[in-house]
């Protein structure tokens, strides 16, 4: 059923993973002047301008395509063993796509970065998983509960 605690847990972590649109990764101060790091590229602040000076394009489209993955997640109520094991599953993509996303970083900050330095974006990736781990556990108790109810019968 769509109306189980499994299906707002999946829709809160596809939330939070589009929500890398909106928040930075990390922000570098330099010489130069200030670079914002998103998950669409690098951009930087040269004089009044705020120019965009890498595109991560790969990165995106692999952070849209895991974004949609809750959501078909949420319709295979019906097969609750197939939704657990793919939502564990996907636990181990964002942990992938996070490393991608941290040595991405790392690639384009050219020096050691602080904690300070790092945005909303940089622990979106523990948001996420702390979801998706909530839904998983949700889907194993409702599991339970239809094998007791079948047992009874």
């Amino acid at each position: 059923m769509l109306q189980r605690i499994q299906t707002v847990y999946l829709f809160i972590a596809s939330l939070a993973i589009y929500a890398f649109f909106l928040f930075p990764i990390a922000s570098i101060f330099n010489n130069i002047g200030a670079k914002k790091i998103m998950i669409t590229g690098a951009y930087q602040s040269l004089g009044n301008q705020i120019v965009q000076t890498e595109n991560f394009s790969l990165l995106s489209t692999a952070t849209i395509v895991l974004g949609l993955i809750p959501l078909v997640l949420i319709f295979l109520y019906k097969n609750r063993n197939l939704q657990q094991v793919l939502t564990y599953g996907l636990v181990v993509i964002v942990l992938a796509h996070s490393y991608w996303l941290t040595q991405t970083v790392q690639n384009i900050s050219e020096s050691v970065l602080k904690f300070s330095d790092y945005g909303i974006g940089a622990g979106l990736p523990s948001i996420v998983i702390l979801f998706l781990v909530l839904a998983a556990k949700a889907v194993g108790r409702d599991e339970k509960l239809v094998k007791s109810a079948d047992r009874l019968r």
